[in-house]
Formats: C-alpha cells, sequence, structure tokens
C-alpha cells in the first residue's frame, strides 16, 4: 500500500494545461512574475480603506480618538501604495501586447490611484446618507452604530462606493474584485458600473442583484431578493454578445422595491413609485405609480404600464 500522492506528476500535468492554456489565448507572460491582481491583497485594501473611512467605528478596537488623524495617515499610506501596485498589475495585464507602453504603466496606475484616493472623502459623505437612509428606513435599528456594525447592505455599499470609483477610473478588474467580495459577504451582488445616488437603503439585503447599467437616483429603498437586471443580449453579426450597452433598469428618487421584484430592460421606474413584492416589471412605471400582482392581475397584457 504506497501513501504517496504523486505530486510530481500532477505538478508536471498541471504545467502543462496551464501552458495549454496560455497558448490557446496567445498570452505571453514575460519575466515570469504574477499576471493579476491578488484577490487577498485588494482584499486587505478595502479593509484598511474601510477603516480609514470609519475609524472610530470599523478601525483597530485600542485606537483613540486623539490618534485617529495618525491612524487613519498611516492606513491610507500603506493602503494606497498596496492599491498602487495592483493597478500596476491590471494595467500590465491589459497591455501586455503592447512592451513599448509597460515602462510607463506605474506612473499611469499611480495618477489613478491618487484619483481614486482624492475621491475618498466624497465616497464618505454618501456613505453617510446610506447609513442615515438606513437607520431612518428601518424601525428596528437602534442607532446610526448599529447600521454601521451589521447591516449587510451598508457592508455592500462601502464596497461597491470604492468598486464604483475604481470602474470610474479605468480599473474594472479591481473594482469587480471588490464588487464580488461584497457579494460573497453579503448575498448582495452589486456591479462596480451601476450609479447610485444618495441616501441608498438596502433592507435585508440577501439575494439582491443590480446589473451594470443601472441608474439609481436619490433615496431608494430595496428589499431582499430584488433583481434590476437585463432583459435581452444583443449580439453583433457574428454572434458574439455587445458590451456595455445600457440594458439595466433606471430608478428615480424616491421609489421603494419590495422584496422578490424582478425589472428588467432599460425601462424607467418614475419618482415615487412603489413596487410590490413578487411582481414582474418589463415595462416604464409612471412617478407614483403602485404596481402590485393584483394590479398585473387584472392590467390588459399583464402589466399595467403597457
Amino acid at each position: 500500500m504506497t501513501t504517496g500522492f504523486q505530486v510530481d506528476e500532477i505538478v508536471g500535468a498541471l504545467h502543462q494545461v496551464r501552458r495549454d492554456w496560455r497558448e490557446s489565448q496567445r498570452r505571453a507572460q514575460e519575466g515570469g512574475e504574477r499576471e493579476l491582481p491578488s484577490r487577498d491583497a485588494v482584499g486587505e485594501v478595502v479593509e484598511a480603506l474601510t477603516g480609514a473611512l470609519f475609524p472610530m467605528r470599523l478601525g483597530p478596537t485600542d485606537l483613540r480618538q486623539e490618534s485617529e488623524d495618525f491612524y487613519v495617515a498611516h492606513t491610507l499610506d500603506a493602503a494606497l501604495h498596496q492599491l498602487h501596485a495592483q493597478a500596476t498589475l491590471e494595467l500590465r495585464h491589459e497591455r501586455r501586447h503592447t512592451p513599448a507602453e509597460l515602462a510607463s504603466l506605474s506612473a499611469e496606475a499611480q495618477r489613478r490611484i491618487r484619483a481614486f484616493a482624492a475621491a475618498l472623502p466624497g465616497i464618505r459623505s454618501l456613505l453617510d446618507t446610506d447609513v442615515l437612509a438606513a437607520f431612518h428606513g428601518d424601525p428596528a435599528a437602534r442607532s446610526v452604530d448599529e447600521v454601521l456594525l451589521c447591516y449587510p447592505g451598508v457592508r455592500a455599499m462601502i464596497h461597491h462606493r470604492m468598486a464604483h470609483q475604481l470602474y470610474r477610473l479605468e480599473l474594472p478588474l479591481l473594482a469587480r474584485i471588490v464588487a464580488e467580495r461584497a457579494h460573497g459577504l453579503t448575498g448582495i451582488d452589486i456591479h462596480p458600473g451601476a450609479q447610485i445616488g444618495a441616501s441608498f437603503f438596502i433592507d435585508h439585503g440577501t439575494g439582491v442583484v443590480i446589473g451594470e447599467t443601472a441608474v439609481i437616483g436619490e433615496r431608494v429603498r430595496l428589499y431582499q431578493a430584488v433583481t434590476l437586471g437585463a432583459k435581452r443580449f444583443p449580439t453583433d453579426a457574428e454572434g458574439n454578445l455587445q458590451k456595455g450597452l445600457p440594458r439595466h433598469p433606471v430608478v428615480e428618487d424616491d421609489v421603494v422595491i419590495y422584496a422578490g421584484a424582478t425589472i428588467l430592460g432599460r425601462v424607467t421606474l418614475g419618482q415615487g413609485a412603489t413596487i410590490g413584492g413578487n411582481v414582474w416589471v418589463t415595462s416604464h412605471v409612471p412617478a407614483g405609480a403602485s404596481v402590485t400582482q393584483a394590479s398585473l392581475q387584472n392590467a390588459p397584457h399583464g402589466n399595467p404600464c403597457d
């Protein structure tokens, strides 16, 4: 009876699989360095930046207020340097077929991360409105501190506000890593491209999906299992999916969408509209309208907004 695992053979087989993949994708890895950003490193950056944004609540347990600015400065410096390294890896991967540009990638990454850093005060201000929206929108919330520490919707928005800024700075891979980290932690799936206004509240949250081109106004409230998704996926002449087309809903200010509702396509939910639970909406909803299961059953073609 043998206790060996034939590790050498497995290592050789895995090497061959990687080689075949790179050749099939015509990806030449120069110098043997890492090809892509690290999920673990990006996760460390997010945790550090979260502490820097909310030092006395989400920072280290032994932090005192008189040391707050020192902690924020030290944490930001380390996190932004780490994020710069990850951004450089993303740009290198993106431009791997244009060696002439490689020398300038670090400087380009630094420019983008400086812009990201400059946006952090605005991100904190937006997050304050999200926290207050959750506190005022949930009768079970006893304090804003409870909301910030415990609510998955707020945790998801901390990630999204950072991820969206990275997306705007054309670092989509880093943005997606941040977004998928939030997805894994909270069950809330927000694409980093989604545009979300101030005072956004996701109550409970599990199963919420918000697509890349969704546009959400201010003071919008969503409950669990809501989908803001695409209805169709157009293809080009060769049958390939067309990327980046507007295909997700536009949700105007003060809209409430209850649990299990599915809104598909580039439809507009007008200001102040209410979407009831477990309904399926594929047409525009006028401002102030209320869509429920009963209204859908009684309307022509199953949709009161046709």
